[in-house]
């Protein structure tokens, strides 16, 4: 019987879902206990320093420990934002009440949307307390950074609005590694979003008690 139980929880455990790890990854030898061993370093989300819709600075170390997910947006945005945001906002009441899942986004016209500007949105949005920052920084920082998110944004005098931008939202794990990319405007990406969400937070979960 103890086998068989063995057995079962050691299949359980082989087909658990898992999400990828997106980004470039390079192998790297070190010595342990005398020997070689190989292990996998993965891209990581490096550290930043913004400040929040209430005036607060938020670094890369403010998420330690938190699944969290990002975007790029700026308020005035005619086009893409409300929709992604609308969309967003169910990621924000399922996880609200949960401590250790976060939203942040970046505004891409840190110019106008001043830390009061960004609290007003908020507002307008319905959005309170800490599990979904705003974050407003330099905007040679916030460019480079979002390209450690794998996506991109520019000034386009043509566009709407003149800035142009993905409307990808960007799952990143407790080790800054990015775990999966879905496409803002799409309600069923948002949904397949929340359940990425809790599979990592399983994964977790299943880690802490194996």
């Amino acid at each position: 019987m103890g086998l068989l139980f063995l057995a079962a929880c050691s299949n359980k455990q082989s087909t658990e879902k898992k999400l990828p790890i997106y980004g470039e990854r390079e192998p790297v030898t070190k010595t342990v206990n005398g020997k070689e061993v190989t292990d996998t370093v993965y891209h990581t989300i490096p550290d930043f320093k913004f400040t929040n819709q209430y005036g607060t600075e938020v670094t890369a170390k403010s998420l330690d420990n938190d699944i969290y997910v990002a975007d790029f947006f700026f308020t005035s945005c005619p086009s893409i934002c409300p929709i992604m945001h609308r969309n967003m906002l169910n990621v924000y009441q399922e996880f609200k009440n949960t401590p250790d899942v976060k939203i942040i986004s970046h505004t891409i016209d840190p110019g106008h949307d001043s830390a009061a500007v960004l609290k007003k949105y908020a507002d307008n949005l319905g959005v309170s307390g800490n599990s979904w920052w705003f974050l407003q920084g330099p905007k040679e920082a916030t460019y480079k950074l979002a390209e450690s998110y794998l996506t991109s944004v520019a000034e386009d005098k043509n566009a709407a609005g003149g800035l142009v931008h993905a409307g990808y939202f960007i799952l990143v794990d407790k080790q800054k590694h990015i775990r999966g990319t879905y496409d803002g405007t799409k309600p069923e990406d948002t949904q397949k979003l929340i359940t990425d969400i809790k599979t990592l937070q399983t994964e977790y979960k299943n880690n802490k008690t194996s």
